[in-house]
């Protein structure tokens, strides 16, 4: 139960899904997600014996016999389903799109034992038609990679995902060497190139430290860095392409579902008629995908669950925000109506201050999608300066992203539809590459997010009167969220931030805190 989450659906009604860790505010191993069940159930309206289905997603941490007697005596009334990994992974994936048919592919780094499948899916059927598994893992090459060059595998892997853009093609065909084995262009990883008795650095083999022309176990250089992460990161791509069919829908999901450059790798590529990732796509997202297995393997239900947006989290009513703000002895302006909140958000962002901006549910996901975000103007010269180096304090080619209205999106940028959840990236269009120079990745690539009234209205109306105050109708948005911690849950967390780091105002609900 790594990344421990809970979802619960409802007359096939997505009403709540939440990690535990964004709750508890601790590294979640193992164990039940005590308090995301406690949350879904009240966001139900149910207690544990209004359960009808009680889905676990395999593979398990706990003793399965003490824990299906456990889960019996809470849930009196439910019947206990066991959906296996990469199965939950690909109903995540198909079920929420708006596809009927299509093709899935699961991809991670180990999840019970395989790393990789294919499913055709048509109507509410899921059918797996090929599978990949350790050690030929994509995820875990990628994770090699990540502590080769210096970072924490098993999480530091978007790391190396921004660090590949500026990086040029001289690696490339090593690792699609590497990946290579295989039959039908499936990846089979050509084992030479690792060394099973060498410990750290991703235990690559001398002949791998060669085809880099340095000597066996260096240390890489730093002009090597981003060059080995492009290798890795377009051979990748290049890999997954080959997976799916040409032709068809392409649903994906697992932990590589995160990475934005491969979805937009996806998207371009010309294969595929539409592409959709889900946006929670690593372990957490199973949740997601066991209820929808249930709601329709099991229930025999054949109307599809919608996914409107990802604001499934706890949200806090004016009175809760205010107990904790009063609490803490702090002064603050309350804002009557949302036209005022607006107003003066746009007032502090026109000063060329770093908002912190927690409205509405909390995102469920690793992305802040206008609900718990840190905001700054692109009019602001020095944003990139402010927001990385001083309040994320994190390396300076991890950019954030530029939020737009989805209707005005095209003004701006080229980016494909999984922008609306921030799982792709795009292209600056020419007459605005200056303007947006400091959230450029490289050449004119950008992360863009864009945003529909009806996904997140608060969001949606800052950003119009952000631009009829400036004429740029863009903010951007990094997640709300210091010192590796999750993103912020409750006001509780947003005060505690807000005070930790250098962000000018925060708006809390209806409340503003200024420094």
């Amino acid at each position: 139960m790594n990344e421990a989450a809970c979802a619960v659906l409802k007359d096939g009604e997505l009403l709540a899904a939440v990690e535990e860790r964004k709750l508890t505010r601790t590294h979640h191993a193992g164990g039940l997600p005590e308090q995301g069940i406690a949350f879904c159930l009240k966001q139900a309206g149910v207690d544990a014996s209004g359960v009808n289905f009680l889905v676990l997603v395999r593979p398990l941490t706990n003793p399965a016999r003490e824990l299906h007697i456990e889960l019996r005596q809470r849930f009196p009334n439910a019947e206990l389903l066991l959906v296996d990994h990469h199965l939950a992974h690909a109903a995540s994936a198909y079920y929420v799109s708006p596809f009927d048919t299509a093709t899935v592919l699961t991809l991670d780094r180990a999840g019970d034992f395989r790393c990789g499948a294919r499913w055709q899916a048509t109507g509410t059927q899921l059918t797996v038609d090929r599978e990949i598994y350790l050690p030929d893992s994509l995820g875990d090459l990628y994770g090699r990679v990540t502590a080769l060059l210096g970072f924490l595998p098993n999480g530091d892997e978007h790391k190396v995902q921004w660090l590949s853009v500026a990086g040029d093609d001289r690696f490339v065909d090593l690792f699609h060497e590497i990946l290579s084995g295989g039959r039908d262009g499936w990846p089979r990883l050509d084992r030479s190139f690792f060394d099973g008795d060498r410990i750290g650095q991703g235990a690559f083999s001398a002949k791998f430290y060669e085809r880099l022309g340095l000597g066996d176990g260096d240390d890489i250089p730093a002009e090597l860095r981003a060059h080995i992460a492009a290798g890795v990161q377009r051979a990748l791509e290049q890999a997954v392409i080959d997976m799916a069919p040409q032709g068809e829908n392409l649903c994906l999901a697992g932990g590589l579902g995160l990475n934005v450059l491969l979805t937009a790798a996806l998207e371009r590529c010309g294969r595929f008629p539409q592409v959709f990732v889900q946006p929670a796509a690593g372990n957490a997202g199973t949740a997601i995908g066991a209820v929808t297995h249930v709601w329709h393997s099991v229930a025999r239900q054949t109307h599809r669950v919608s996914m409107r947006d990802l604001l499934l989290g706890p949200q806090f009513s004016p009175e809760e925000i205010k107990q904790v703000i009063e609490n803490c002895k702090l002064r603050f302006h309350y804002l009557l109506t949302t036209d005022e909140l607006v107003d003066a958000a746009v007032r502090e962002l026109g000063e060329n201050k770093i908002v912190a901006w927690m409205q509405g549910a909390m995102e469920f996901g690793p992305r802040a999608l206008g609900n718990r975000s840190l905001l700054a103007s692109p009019m602001n010269p020095y944003s990139t300066e402010n927001l990385n180096a001083y309040i994320k304090h994190r390396e300076s080619f991890r950019k954030f992203a530029a939020s737009v209205p989805a209707e005005l999106a095209s003004e701006y940028f080229e980016v494909g539809p999984n922008a609306r959840y921030l799982a792709t990236v795009g292209t600056v269009k020419a007459p605005y590459r200056k303007q947006f120079e400091s959230a450029i990745l490289a050449g004119d690539m950008i992360r863009v997010h864009t945003v529909t009234e009806e996904d997140n209205p608060a969001f949606w109306r800052l950003l119009h009167a952000a631009g009829k105050a400036t004429g740029l109708p863009v903010l951007y948005n990094t997640s709300f969220n210091l010192f590796g911690e999750p993103l912020v849950c409750s006001p509780r967390d947003a005060v505690r931030s807000f005070y930790s780091s250098g962000v000018d105002s925060l708006f809390v609900g209806h409340f503003l805190l200024q420094k």
